[in-house]
């Protein structure tokens, strides 16, 4: 935005600042706050403190700078109320579950380290956070977000307390047990969750799909295809107990496969076509089909023995869940796969609906990085980022709430 159409928009902001800053306990906190969001709002090319400071009129780059780094203002309730707000406006169709990369230089920003940088594509220095946002076909917003800190951050805790990061939190925890957190967080919030999408790094991962079971979540999330499984109808055999020793525990007679196998042997006749949303130019259309598979490896067996009663009391039944496999026109074999836990009865068309809807966060992305400078903070802190993020959040839920007022002319 222009200068100008920033500035009429402060009698506005105010309004959306009293409220989702109201836990701010000083004016001129809020008034910074709303300060900061205007800096983000505003053209620049970068939105970092010193050049926001210097375009705005009533910029202080040591008045942001206190307020965004050291201020010890609590993000959580603004947050909070930022996804209060957003979810009932939204009315979300999806909770995508998803981490996302900020490149940096040097070694003493919160959680920084050698990594996989999905920004760059490869292995870089960079920080990561794991985030949720509400999502539908039209409109979407982050709820929640928290920093990831690799095992070399947390194995080192006096390197934690100079990037300030709080004695709870030097813990090394995996990102799906940090969305697992998040999702928490939400609930103690009182936010009921949709159905859950996330991309094959969560998918693949049998104690994060479990941990939402044991929460009462739906979800629908990506697999790389070499998960393995046993098909629908396969049954465990149990040899009949000789009397000597103990008895010998059920097993299924051959090994599992692939779900890119089981999949692929159903052929491609199976496979109907399902338009899932209108695209800038076509319908988006592809051909899926829906399978009930009964998910194995080692962690899935435990689960199963665990939810049965114990290795010595279960029958050997490893549980059905659904699998949504792609297999587009003009392809050999399908090349998209999620499993879900709601029932194989489900329409193909809903589940095609909710697995797709994953892309939404993209333009999320586009406007928190590109327009709104999330990857812009070179503040070092863990508060600081928290901060930043949390401004960043709310810049982008006012931009929102201001698409989806029928009576608001929102700029270009």
């Amino acid at each position: 935005m222009r200068l100008g159409e920033v500035e009429r928009l402060r009698g506005e902001l105010s309004e959306f600042v009293a409220d989702v800053f109201g836990s701010l306990p000083r004016r001129d906190q809020r008034r910074w706050g709303g300060c900061y969001l205007r800096g983000l709002m505003l053209d620049g090319r970068r939105k970092s403190i010193q050049p926001m400071a210097e375009r705005l009129p009533d910029g202080n780059m040591q008045a942001l700078q206190q307020f965004v780094n050291q201020s010890p203002w609590d993000p959580s309730p603004v947050r909070r109320r930022i996804a209060e707000r957003l979810s009932a406006a939204i009315r979300p169709e999806v909770w995508v579950i998803d981490d996302v990369s900020f490149p940096k230089c040097g070694t003493a920003s919160a959680g920084v380290a050698r990594q996989y940088c999905g920004a760059l594509g490869k292995r870089a220095n960079c920080q990561v956070a794991v985030s949720v946002h509400a999502a539908t076909d039209t409109a979407s917003c982050p709820l929640e977000w928290q920093l990831y800190l690799p095992r070399e951050w947390t194995d080192e805790p006096a390197r934690c307390r100079r990037a300030g990061v709080p004695d709870e939190a030097v813990v090394h925890r995996e990102k799906w047990r940090l969305a697992l957190g998040l999702l928490d967080t939400l609930a103690d919030w009182k936010l009921e969750a949709p159905v859950l999408v996330a991309d094959a790094g969560y998918g693949v991962s049998t104690p994060f799909r479990i941990g939402l079971e044991e929460r009462g979540l739906s979800y629908v999330l990506a697999l790389t295809g070499k998960e393995v499984a046993h098909a629908e109808g396969a049954e465990p055999h149990r040899p009949v107990y000789s009397g000597l020793g103990p008895p010998t525990l059920p097993r299924y007679r051959t090994p599992p496969r692939a779900v890119g196998v089981l999949a692929a042997e159903t052929g491609a006749e199976r496979f109907a076509e399902v338009t899932w949303r209108q695209g800038s130019k076509d319908a988006m259309t592809s051909r899926f089909t829906v399978l009930t598979v009964r998910p194995a490896g080692k962690q899935s067996l435990a689960a199963a023995q665990n939810a049965g009663g114990g290795r010595n009391r279960w029958d050997g039944v490893l549980p059905g869940r659904t699998l949504l496999v792609e297999w587009p026109d003009g392809q050999d074999a399908p090349t998209g796969y999620w499993i879900s836990n709601l029932p194989a009865t489900t329409p193909a068309e809903e589940l095609v609906k909710w697995a797709k809807m994953r892309w939404r966060i993209e333009h999320d992305y586009r406007e928190l990085k590109h327009g709104l400078g999330l990857d812009h903070f070179e503040g070092r802190t863990w508060r600081g980022w928290h901060h930043h993020v949390t401004l960043v959040t709310a810049a982008q839920a006012f931009l929102t709430l201001r698409r989806l007022h029928p009576k608001v002319h929102t700029p270009a």
